[in-house]
Order: C-alpha cells, then sequence, then structure tokens
C-alpha cells in the first residue's frame, strides 16, 4: 500500500487544524482530520460554479465573487463559463492555502491565479461581502467555505449563514445576481432562514461519487427576490379610467432541480 504522505500543516485563527496530503499521485485537503476535498472528487465543485453561473450569458463582463480556493476547481470551471472580460475575486482566509496552491499544487490549478482575470483577496469573505457596494456588486457569488451551513471550518464563518450574512450578500449582488452555497449534507433549514430572508432558493442534489446511488451533497443556489415597489412608484389610473383588478406578479426565475453527480469526499 502507498504510504499517505502529509505536505503542509496550519492552524487557523480559531484553533483548527488544516493539513494537505498527497497518496499515490492525489491530493487532500482536512479540516481537524475530516476531509475537506481532494482531487479525486471534484464534481461538485464544478457544479457550484455551473449552478451559480448559469445566467452570465446575460453579463458580458460579468463579476464574481468565490469564497473559498481550496484547491482551485470551481475556480477552474469559473474561468471556462465566465469569458476573457471577467472579474473573478478570489477571497481565501488563510494565506496558506493560497501559497500550497501557487507552490505545492501548482501542477493542479495554481497556475490559475496568475490568470489576468483573476485577483486573489487574502481576506475572510464576510468582509470582502460587507465592503462590496453597489458600483463594484457581483453577478455571482459562490460560497464554500464550510463543510455545511451549520458546520464550519472557523466559528467565525457562522455569520455567513444568519440573517446578518444574507443581508450582505444581498446586498454585495447586481440585479438578477445569484449565490450559490455548497454543502456536505441537506440542511433543509437553512433553506427555510435563506428564504424568510428573501431569497428564491433551489436546491440541487450532488452524489458523494460520480457512481454513487443516492446523492449526499447539496448545493443551494438563491435568486434575491426583487423588493416590491414603494406605493407612490405605481402609477395611478387617470381620472374617469375603469380601474383593473390588480395581477400578481411573476415569481423569479429558477433552476429545475436534478441529481447530479458530485465529489466522493466530504467536508
Amino acid at each position: 500500500m502507498k504510504p499517505f504522505h502529509n505536505l503542509a500543516q496550519i492552524q487557523s485563527p480559531d484553533g483548527s487544524r488544516i493539513t494537505l496530503h498527497e497518496h499515490d499521485g492525489q491530493y487532500y485537503i482536512k479540516h481537524n482530520g475530516r476531509q475537506l476535498m481532494s482531487t479525486i472528487a471534484t464534481v461538485s465543485e464544478l457544479l457550484l460554479a455551473d449552478y451559480g453561473c448559469r445566467n452570465l450569458r446575460h453579463a458580458p463582463e460579468p463579476r464574481i465573487l468565490i469564497g473559498g480556493l481550496g484547491l482551485g476547481f470551481t475556480l477552474k470551471r469559473v474561468l471556462e463559463l465566465a469569458g476573457p472580460r471577467a472579474v473573478v475575486h478570489v477571497s481565501e482566509l488563510l494565506p496558506e492555502v493560497v501559497q500550497w496552491n501557487r507552490e505545492l499544487l501548482r501542477h493542479v490549478n495554481g497556475r490559475l491565479l496568475e490568470d489576468p482575470r483573476v485577483e486573489v483577496l487574502v481576506k475572510d469573505v464576510f468582509k470582502v461581502l460587507r465592503a462590496t457596494t453597489a458600483e463594484n456588486a457581483y453577478d455571482v457569488i459562490l460560497l464554500d467555505t464550510d463543510h455545511t451551513p451549520s458546520s464550519w471550518v472557523t466559528s467565525a464563518n457562522a455569520r455567513l449563514y444568519d440573517r446578518g450574512g444574507f443581508q450582505s450578500v444581498a446586498r454585495a449582488l447586481r440585479p438578477n445576481g445569484l449565490v450559490a452555497y455548497w454543502s456536505a449534507q441537506a440542511e433543509p433549514e437553512f433553506v427555510q432562514r435563506l428564504g424568510r430572508a428573501g431569497f428564491h432558493v433551489t436546491t440541487f442534489d450532488a452524489k458523494a461519487h460520480p457512481t454513487a446511488k443516492r446523492a449526499a451533497h447539496r448545493i443551494y443556489v438563491g435568486e434575491r427576490i426583487p423588493a416590491p415597489a414603494p406605493a407612490d412608484d405605481i402609477p395611478k389610473p387617470a381620472a374617469g379610467a375603469p380601474r383593473r383588478g390588480s395581477r400578481p406578479a411573476h415569481p423569479p426565475s429558477h433552476f429545475r432541480s436534478k441529481r447530479q453527480g458530485s465529489r466522493s469526499s466530504g467536508r
């Protein structure tokens, strides 16, 4: 049996242990011994980009924010989809993970960090969201920072999944923009909370590995529901004009859920 090599180890700000391993030519990142991601199971990371970027055909110069660099597979797919005029920001909290990609994982996806469309932001993605204004808002926000919305790699990430976090995402999105969250398992309560925060949510199932008999992972795509127009902005009928009954607004566009293959490793 080929050995399992520990290539690097760091400690996150809250004391968690993040490790990089190699085994038989494949690479793995673990959080306190629990596997986060690997190079042998990348389908769900690609799907995160596919689902989140589905509306980019309407944005000739799209702006995309990726929360969490990982092994770079979501970034790889985004660059394939976004076109030559895209701006792609990758927010990674741990500078060592960026260094791993540039050096130890350069032959995996590390060279993508040199793409002129890419800017790496070594900072908390929550702070990036809070600093985003309407002038530099994003068409797509992809968040792949934790095991699930209730199981975090660092405790500070909890604020991404509460009402304040949802509000920050909403402010950071352009009109018709989408946010997509990766989760290692189903989190129905999270879907409810995101819906109550003003998003139309679509859930996509993702298998643990391409040949699995059932889906284990989830990708949640949120589309912000436009706020109703103030009463003063609603045109009033001309004097003497017949009044017509009001008609409900069309619901926002959304995706049909479908089962897709995903990575073979959990978060």
